[in-house]
């Protein structure tokens, strides 16, 4: 593999969020670069809300070629970009952008990242149906793309209040606009959630029930609510093995961690960012075992 070489030529790629320093995308991206004999690098830069707008200005006119969002930041980049993607108009918010002319072109990934997680898994869920916990972006923008791609049915599940709301919208918003029937349940209405499940093919944890350091946590409140023939996801990967995924295994339900959703919406950027296929299989080997 050839020395990855900084020169006048390089192409500038990287990450604003805050936190960042814990973000292994500069190693699974720059190993991307240096394997496809690509002259760009990819750095992590601590930039929250509030400057977010100065330091893209600042990017329009350094003509960074793209960059991912972390939190806080994918609401207001979505509010900042030139032009949105269709699922990224959707869920309302960005984690990728890329640079063309001055003009940022925003994208949400994390959606395309867990469906190509799904696959990696060994799961077909095209036409099937999916009972997701959550309403935040994470969950905002699975649901999408999974209507999108073709999904049969979503229920969505939230506790009473601001996210049942979200949830509500979210679903009026993706039974209109697409072709999946999306309805909503409450976490506190177990009968109901039980004949959800019941129903279901996959449940996905979009939640941070169970991520370190409350790996104590789960989003459910018990194993009767799962059976045997339903695949459960975690988009969790810090523990890569959360209570949810613990309890499901106990049950006999196949499981699988957000692990490859982060390696798969990472791929989708590097390939908007250069019109080049990651080489998936060497970054997996290298970072994601």
């Amino acid at each position: 593999m050839k020395e990855q070489t900084i020169t006048g030529h390089t192409k500038l790629t990287g990450l604003l969020g805050s936190p960042v320093a814990h973000s292994i995308s500069p190693l699974m991206h720059n190993l991307a670069f240096q394997l496809k004999n690509l002259n760009y690098v990819y750095l992590c830069f601590d930039v929250g809300t509030k400057d977010l707008k100065t330091v893209t200005d600042a990017f329009r006119i350094m003509n960074v070629r793209g960059f991912n969002l972390t939190m806080p930041d994918k609401t207001r980049m979505f509010e900042l970009a030139d032009s949105v993607s269709p699922a990224a108009e959707l869920i309302g918010a960005a984690n990728t952008v890329v640079q063309e002319n001055g003009k940022l072109t925003a994208y949400n990934t994390d959606g395309t990242g867990y469906m190509r997680a799904v696959q990696d898994a060994g799961y077909n869920i095209i036409g099937k149906r999916m009972t997701l916990l959550g309403c935040g972006g994470a969950a905002t923008a699975i649901a999408v793309q999974a209507a999108l791609d073709g999904v049969e049915q979503i229920t969505l599940v939230n506790r009473q209040g601001p996210s049942f709301v979200r949830a509500r919208q979210l679903a009026d918003t993706l039974s209109t606009r697409t072709s999946c029937q999306v309805s909503i349940c409450s976490l506190e209405d177990s009968t109901e959630l039980k004949k959800v499940l019941d129903q279901s093919d996959i449940l996905t944890n979009a939640t941070p029930a169970g991520m370190a350091p409350h790996e104590e946590q789960c989003p459910l409140p018990d194993s009767s609510l799962l059976h045997p023939e339903l695949i459960v996801s975690d988009i969790i990967y810090n523990p890569r093995s959360t209570k949810l995924m613990q309890m499901a295994q106990e049950v006999g339900c196949p499981v699988f961690n957000g692990l490859y959703m982060l390696l798969y919406q990472g791929a989708e950027a590097f390939r908007l960012w250069t019109g080049v296929d990651m080489p998936i299989t060497d970054v997996k080997n290298a970072y994601f075992q």
